[in-house]
């Protein structure tokens, strides 16, 4: 298959962040060329040149063309949909929400971050319940599904328990406030006894996590945030077939075997048309009181397997007993950081550039209201 054909494959797998389609099936993509030194040329037109979130898609774009091997630079060419393409991209758009009415209650346009790591061990959930409270205390309603089936821990990180209820077939999730926002959580840590085992396989797992989705009520939230088991698995292709605007952050320690088993799970992802967002290197050294540098866990792992995956590293989080001692506790270490600290950072780059949020402003929502109004 040429290069060509590859790169339109994968953009069909990105979508505009409002109307939750396909910038290919919206012929938002106009051209697609790459040359014979790898540089790629593609063609978007978009609603209007001032759009919002013309430089979000503009990312997307690029990064999914980066992941294709072959493919060394990228050229995005910026232009306008003329009056008829815009009525023919609101009628698809239309057509394709009423196709695809969602099987659960968690629009297409709703962020969702599936947080994974190659091995256990690397602090994934960890870093998990941090992102939710970032999230929540900026003033936002965060769902978070603890999808470590075997490994369930987010319930005793975030000091969420209690029974969890089913009203009118569905199941609710247990929600906490943090600041101004909220956390709801659904976990086999709030169905199962913390200390037993759990002996399931393969369809079992699968169905149990279809079912956090698709049974629950998961209304209102701004965003999902998802703890995935280590490694690779069914799991992330479930989620995937239900959540199709999920994307992946990759968890990972300094150390080259970690890093190793990380770039396994990344793969992985791509395999299944989860888009790879970012890296997070946990444990990294640590700067001791008299000012040594202290690397437990060796250095670099991080930013060399962002380089390799070609995404961004988002942060480097120091080793610390605190974070640890933090979830034993059921606080979460962001909760207690000064807002300079790497977790706050952390948070803000997701919300701000990796993942934000679609909200009314855009240029497609507008759009779509004004052919709402003029047609009803």
């Amino acid at each position: 298959m040429e290069l060509q054909e590859l790169l339109l494959q994968r953009l069909d797998q990105v979508l505009d962040p409002e109307l939750g389609a396909s910038l290919v099936e919206l012929k938002m993509v106009q051209g697609v060329e790459v040359d014979e030194a790898g540089h790629a040329t593609i063609s978007v037109a978009l609603t209007t040149l001032g759009c919002p979130l013309k430089s979000h898609i503009e990312r997307d774009v690029r990064e999914a063309a980066l992941q294709i091997e072959g493919v060394h630079s990228v050229e995005i060419l910026s232009g306008v949909l003329d009056a008829g393409a815009k009525q023919e991209l609101m009628k698809t758009a239309r057509r394709l929400a009423q196709e695809r009415a969602p099987l659960t209650s968690i629009p297409r346009t709703t962020p969702v971050l599936m947080i994974a790591s190659g091995k256990g061990g690397v602090g994934k959930s960890s870093v998990t319940a941090n992102i939710a409270v970032g999230l929540a205390q900026q003033g936002l309603c965060v769902g978070v599904l603890d999808a470590d089936i075997w490994g369930f821990s987010l319930s005793r990180l975030l000091g969420i328990s209690g029974d969890v209820e089913a009203v009118g077939g569905k199941m609710l999730p247990l929600e906490k406030k943090y600041g101004s926002g909220s956390i709801k959580l659904l976990s086999m840590g709030l169905l199962a006894d913390e200390d037993s085992a759990l002996m399931w396989r393969g369809l079992m797992v699968q169905k149990a996590v279809a079912q956090f989705i698709e049974d629950a009520d998961w209304s209102g939230i701004d965003y999902f945030v998802i703890d995935t088991p280590p490694g690779t698995g069914d799991i992330p292709m479930t989620l995937s077939r239900l959540l199709p605007q999920m994307v992946q952050i990759v968890v990972t320690t300094p150390n080259l075997a970690a890093q190793t088993v990380a770039k396994r799970a990344a793969s992985f992802a791509r395999k299944s048309n989860i888009r790879v967002v970012g890296v997070i290197e946990n444990m990294s050294p640590l700067q001791c009181a008299c000012g040594e540098v202290h690397a437990l866990f060796g250095e670099g792992g991080g930013k060399s397997l962002s380089e390799e995956l070609r995404v961004p590293l988002l942060a480097n989080i120091p080793l610390n007993h605190q974070l640890s001692g933090g979830g034993d506790a059921g606080e979460p270490l962001f909760m207690s950081e000064d807002a300079g600290g790497v977790l706050h950072e952390l948070v803000n780059v997701i919300h701000r550039d990796v993942a934000p949020q679609a909200g009314a402003i855009g240029c497609s929502a507008r759009m779509l209201e004004a052919l709402e109004r003029a047609v009803h």
